[in-house]
């Protein structure tokens, strides 16, 4: 499978990558797992998707920006690689919800993102171990963060 021709078949194409926004590597090798530092629904490094979930953003709204995370990751893979097809399978997804007080729908808004690696790589290798935690503030007032461990 071509996931370039996925990509296409979805109507979806990689973002520039984002801009570091500290002192780290956007992508670390060890031994055949790549580990992504943690991606935000952003454009150009600006969030574009802010504000707490179950209050000033819908369950939709999430599942959204989780998506646009997951371009952003698969942007600096690609940079990283140099082809995304050298990706194996997804290892796992860890995700952070901004979420305001007594929203507890965490799991379905980090859907959006795993059903996105589904829909890329196939149930086998797109669906990987996952977390997917509520937080009170993320960088930016970034709506959700993802970080995703692939292996080669």
């Amino acid at each position: 499978m071509d996931i370039y021709k996925k990509l296409e078949e979805l109507k979806l194409e990689i973002p520039a990558p984002p801009p570091r926004g500290g002192i780290y590597q956007p992508v670390k090798q060890v031994g055949n797992l790549l580990y992504v530092s943690g991606q935000g629904p952003t454009v150009d490094g600006v969030p574009v998707i802010t504000g707490k979930l179950g209050s000033e953003r819908s369950l939709e709204e999430g599942q959204e920006a989780v998506r646009m995370c997951v371009m952003n990751a698969l942007s600096s893979l690609e940079v990283y690689l140099g082809n995304l097809n050298k990706i194996k399978s997804v290892v796992k997804l860890l995700a952070f919800v901004a979420s305001a007080s007594g929203f507890n729908a965490q799991p379905q808004v980090v859907n959006g993102a795993s059903q996105l690696l589904v829909d890329l790589w196939g149930e086998e290798q797109g669906m990987g171990a996952r977390s997917a935690i509520g937080v009170n503030e993320l960088p930016g007032n970034m709506s959700v963060e993802i970080e995703l461990l692939v292996e080669i």
